[in-house]
């Protein structure tokens, strides 16, 4: 899905109340639309979650995305993947 759009969708949904978090693979497009909370990752397209049949990384890519929904600052909030 496109970021640009995902980014858009998600500062819909946070202004009803509904806490959002994307993934997101593109720098430059993820500051210029601002979603409240991404995690940029290093990967390429189609593989967001990192490479294919290691669930470890997966899941803990996973867990950092969601970990965000905790982080006291203010969004927009873009954490680079540790």
């Amino acid at each position: 899905m496109c970021n640009q759009s995902v980014g858009l969708i998600q500062r819909a949904v946070e202004e009803v109340g509904i806490s959002t978090v994307s993934i997101t693979l593109i720098e430059d497009i993820t500051r210029r639309v601002k979603p409240p909370r991404a995690l940029l990752v290093p990967y390429g397209f189609g593989h967001p979650l990192g490479e294919p049949n290691n669930p470890e990384l997966q899941h803990a890519i996973i867990a950092e995305a969601l970990a965000l929904l905790t982080d006291e600052t203010s969004p927009p909030i873009l954490k680079n993947k540790k």
